[in-house]
C-alpha cells in the first residue's frame, strides 16, 4: 500500500513542481488522505522527492546549462547564468537555515496552504496585469544575456516567499520575474534553472538531519516517488514551456482561488 502512496505522491510532486501552484501545498493537503506510515519520514519524503522533479530540468536545459562544450563563447554565456543561479539562491539558503524548523512547526498545515494559495493568487493576477501593460514595449529580459545580477538577486528574494507552504516556489520566482519586466517564457526558464541549487540544497539538507537513517524499504519508497516525479515533471516542463509562449499565468492564480477556499472550507 505504501508503495501506491509513493507513486501517487510522485505524481502530484512531478505535476505541481513547476505550475505556479505549490507543491508542498499539495503534498500536504494530500497528505490528510495519503499517508506513510512514519510520520517524520513523510515529511522528509515530501521534500526529498522534488530532486527527481529538478533532475527533469536538468535533462530538459541539458545543452543550455551544460559550460563543458568545445564552443568557448558559449561555455562563458553558461559560467555567466550560473553566476547568475548563485546570486540568486543565495537569500533563501541563507534565510531557510534558519527558519527552517519553525516552518515546519507553524506553517505545514492545510489552513497556512490556502491562505498562501490565494495569497500568491492574488499576486498573480497583478504581475500578469504589469505584464500585460508591457506588451509591445522594447526591453522585455528575454534572454539569459539580459539577467543583471540586480535583477538575479531581486528574484532571488521574491524566492523567500516560498518558504511559506501553499505559495509556491515557481510561483514566487516566475512573479518576481516578471515584475522585474522578464518575459513570462525567460521568467519561467529562469524560476526552473533556479530551482536546480534550492531544490537539490533542500533535498540533501532534510536526509542530513534525517541522518540517511532509513530501513532499506523506506530508501526503496524514498526512490519509487522519486523517479515517478522525475518522469512526470519532466513532461510537465515540456507542457509549461509551450504554455507560456501563447497564454497568462491567470487560470492558475484561479486555481489556487478555488482550491484555497476549498481548503478553508474543508478545515474550517
Amino acid at each position: 500500500m505504501e508503495a501506491i502512496t509513493a507513486v501517487i505522491l510522485g505524481i502530484i510532486e512531478g505535476l505541481t513542481e513547476f505550475l505556479p501552484v505549490s507543491s508542498t501545498g499539495h503534498l500536504i493537503n494530500a497528505g490528510r488522505f495519503l499517508t506513510l506510515s512514519d510520520p517524520a519520514f513523510e515529511n522528509m519524503f515530501n521534500i526529498v522527492i522534488q530532486f527527481g522533479a529538478i533532475l527533469a530540468v536538468v535533462f530538459y536545459f541539458w545543452n543550455d546549462i551544460f559550460p563543458f562544450t568545445r564552443d568557448k563563447e558559449k561555455n562563458k554565456r553558461i559560467w555567466k547564468l550560473w553566476g547568475l543561479i548563485v546570486i540568486a539562491f543565495l537569500p533563501a539558503a541563507v534565510i531557510g537555515v534558519f527558519i527552517d524548523d519553525w516552518m515546519e512547526a507553524h506553517l505545514f498545515n492545510p489552513v497556512s496552504v490556502a491562505i498562501a494559495l490565494i495569497t500568491g493568487a492574488i499576486l498573480i493576477f497583478i504581475a500578469e496585469a504589469k505584464s500585460s501593460r508591457r506588451q509591445g514595449q522594447s526591453g522585455l529580459v528575454s534572454e539569459p544575456s539580459s539577467i543583471t545580477i540586480k535583477l538575479a538577486l531581486i528574484v532571488g528574494l521574491f524566492q523567500c516567499l516560498a518558504m511559506w507552504p501553499g505559495m509556491s516556489r515557481s510561483a514566487s520566482t516566475i512573479i518576481g520575474a516578471v515584475f522585474c519586466g522578464f518575459a513570462r517564457p525567460m521568467a519561467a526558464e529562469f524560476s526552473f534553472l533556479l530551482g536546480i541549487p534550492t531544490i537539490m540544497g533542500a533535498s540533501f539538507f532534510k536526509l542530513l538531519k534525517a541522518g540517511f537513517e532509513f530501513s532499506a524499504y523506506q530508501w526503496v519508497i524514498l526512490t519509487l516517488g522519486t523517479v515517478v516525479s522525475f518522469i512526470t515533471a519532466l513532461v510537465v516542463v515540456k507542457f509549461f514551456m509551450g504554455y507560456l509562449k501563447k497564454y497568462s499565468l491567470r487560470p492558475f492564480a484561479i486555481y489556487r482561488i478555488i482550491l484555497g477556499i476549498a481548503v478553508l472550507m474543508f478545515c474550517l
